[in-house]
């Protein structure tokens, strides 16, 4: 690969996929998304546009003009911007008239699709970063007991079977009872809820969806999550191994150990 055009969310996820494509010598043509994106973005990258959400024409222009094989998505993209500065072009709205089912990865699929008829791959970008995903095992504080294990399997099967519908991404179980199930509040808020009806020592799960497309759209921890973890009183955390993306992850790990809370990487 000697160029990528990526098309760039929030979060460091963007900045970190485009450092990684600039140590292995390749060319990065990035689309990043007004008050969305960091601004920081256009250090790590050879050419920047910017984008409203919904300008689906602009990218595919942006990538062929230039010369663009092989294109990535990094990053969310917020539900406030599709209140307060969404503008979709003529293509998105022909695409978006396609789409049957409402869910995050159905309208990223689509993207894709609408990118890829003009001869740009979508690819996933992580293989570009070198030790990203979770590991087996137990990656920071003390190995769980087996209480603690049956509570992550109950939350993991809970993650996967609601999945399906499209929620269930992250989980919150304490003593074989469920307390919260992430919908469309996010992680953030579900997670605060189990906190006020359990109280501390809540064990959470973060699952990708079954069928989940991990090109555009995988679970991730990284600071944010620790503080979080830390605020709700949580001793356990629990990521796909080989699939939850670690953001940041050096000082994801030692926040982790820090607050002596457990990151665990569930098979």
């Amino acid at each position: 690969m000697n160029s990528l055009g990526l098309i760039a969310g929030n979060g460091v996820f963007p900045l970190e996929v485009a450092a990684a494509a600039r140590r292995r010598g390749i060319k990065v043509v990035a689309l990043a998304h007004l008050r969305e994106t960091k601004p920081e973005l256009e250090s790590h990258v050879d050419q920047l546009t910017w984008i409203k959400v919904g300008e689906l024409q602009k990218i595919i222009d942006v990538l062929k003009a230039g010369g663009i094989a092989q294109a990535a998505m990094a990053g969310g993209i917020s539900r406030a911007r599709l209140t307060d500065s969404f503008a979709p072009d003529t293509r998105a709205m022909k695409m978006l008239a396609s789409i049957t089912r409402w869910s995050d990865d159905a309208v990223l699929r689509a993207i894709a699709c609408e990118i890829e008829s003009e001869n740009i791959e979508m690819i996933d970008p992580v293989p570009l970063m070198d030790d990203a995903l979770a590991k087996p095992g137990a990656m920071t504080g003390a190995a769980p007991d087996e209480s603690k294990l049956r509570d992550l399997d109950l939350a993991f099967t809970v993650a996967r079977s609601l999945g399906t519908f499209d929620i269930g991404q992250s989980v919150a179980v304490r003593g074989g009872v469920v307390y919260a199930v992430e919908a469309v509040e996010g992680t953030d808020a579900a997670l605060r809820r189990a906190l006020s009806i359990a109280g501390k020592g809540l064990i959470i799960a973060k699952v990708a969806k079954p069928g989940q497309d991990l090109r555009f759209d995988r679970p991730a921890i990284g600071p944010a999550t620790i503080e979080l973890m830390v605020e709700i009183g949580a001793t356990m955390i629990g990521v796909e191994a080989g699939k939850c993306l670690i953001l940041e992850r050096e000082r994801t790990l030692t926040l982790a150990q820090a607050a002596n809370l457990t990151v665990y990487g569930h098979e």
